[in-house]
């Protein structure tokens, strides 16, 4: 059964639609809300590919009656007072790319957000942009690197939310921004107006979001995308081998992950009585509990107790200028054909009217 349609009006404008799709969020630090979340977002086969024989038992009868108490308490100590991080950096990021479009062309453009996991749904908006007259739309996953556990899983809820569909509208999909110049250029700004105003730290630490193992074995590129972003980053700042180093946090299970680990590497850097540190997260465009919880709190606890110095973590890219005109850049890259500067508006309505005339002159209800 397909959804029922947006109702048509000949002479209507086409409009062009940007979705920004992030990972996703509980909708409270609370137990509660962390079993929904995890509970969809743990079901993913491109999340977790062990075998749902071995899994459901496993996710049903011991994670979702161990972890969201767990997890709601390490939201907590993150949330604000207009929510989850995440979902208030993606909001913002995407009326500020509203604004920017604006400014590079006057074509119809509508941006929304939406989270893969949790509120809003990729569905939601997509239906949204539908109802607003867009028959084109661009999907942004906000992952700098690709990886299918997320990526490929967008494209998942993308396709599964148009087979209910009709009329589909054309579509395109931003596969990985990991070695856009306008995204290294940001981030690279980012580290050298916090060394200006801090001062450098011994080490750089580029700690990105750990994936399984087996998953660069069966030809996931994410640990060579990641691998690239840092030595372009590094090229960038003019680190040399023994400034920076390349990590991977947020293990989950007992299975080996991409190595080396964020938390082993802290806790040594804390042995080797580092007087400071600088942690970096490159691979999330957004501050989550990932980035403010686990490296800002957990990874520096463990830093300090093994003996460390200072430890000084780098906000992500947020709302700042330099990701805002690189998402811009992005955006526009891949918009190409069908939006330009030269749209011209009064022309536009013209031909529109024009065509609604002629469709009221073959017998169109409206």
């Amino acid at each position: 059964m397909f959804s029922p349609e947006p109702r048509h009006q000949h002479g209507t404008i086409a409009r062009t639609g940007v979705l920004l799709v992030n990972l996703g969020t509980p909708e409270a630090p609370t137990p509660r809300a962390l079993h929904a979340y995890l509970k969809q977002f743990l079901s993913d086969r491109r999340v977790v590919e062990i075998p749902r024989p071995l899994w459901w038992p496993l996710l049903h009868l011991v994670i979702l009656n161990t972890r969201p108490r767990k997890s709601a308490a390490k939201y907590a100590k993150i949330w604000t007072a207009e929510g989850s991080p995440l979902k208030v950096h993606t909001e913002r990021q995407a009326r500020l790319l509203r604004g920017y479009l604006g400014e590079q062309t006057h074509a119809p453009l509508e941006v929304e957000w939406a989270m893969r996991y949790g509120h809003p749904s990729i569905a939601e908006k997509l239906q949204a942009l539908r109802a607003r007259d867009c028959d084109r739309v661009l999907i942004i996953p906000l992952y700098p690197q690709y990886a299918a556990s997320v990526t490929a899983s967008t494209y998942d809820a993308v396709g599964a939310a148009l087979s209910r569909v009709r009329n589909v509208p054309a579509l395109r999909l931003v596969k990985q921004f990991h070695d856009h110049p306008s995204y290294i250029q940001a981030l690279t700004q980012s580290v050298r107006e916090h060394w200006l105003a801090n001062g450098r730290a011994d080490r750089l630490v580029m700690s990105f979001h750990g994936v399984p193992r087996f998953t660069l074995d069966r030809g996931d590129p994410y640990h060579c995308q990641c691998q690239k972003t840092a030595r372009l980053l590094s090229e960038a700042l003019a680190l040399k081998p023994d400034q920076y180093a390349v990590a991977f946090q947020s293990r989950f299970g007992r299975s080996q992950w991409l190595k080396p680990y964020t938390l082993e590497v802290m806790t040594q850097l804390g042995r080797d009585k580092l007087a400071r540190v600088d942690v970096m997260c490159p691979g999330f465009v957004s501050d989550c509990l990932e980035t403010l919880e686990e490296i800002a709190i957990e990874n520096k606890a463990a830093f300090q107790r093994a003996g460390g110095g200072e430890f000084r973590y780098i906000a992500c890219l947020n709302e700042r200028d330099g990701w805002m005109r690189a998402l811009t850049e992005i955006a526009l890259e891949n918009l190409q054909g069908w939006v330009s500067s030269a749209w011209d508006e009064p022309a536009a309505s013209k031909s529109a009217e024009a065509s609604r005339r002629r469709a009221l002159a073959s017998g169109a209800s409206s």
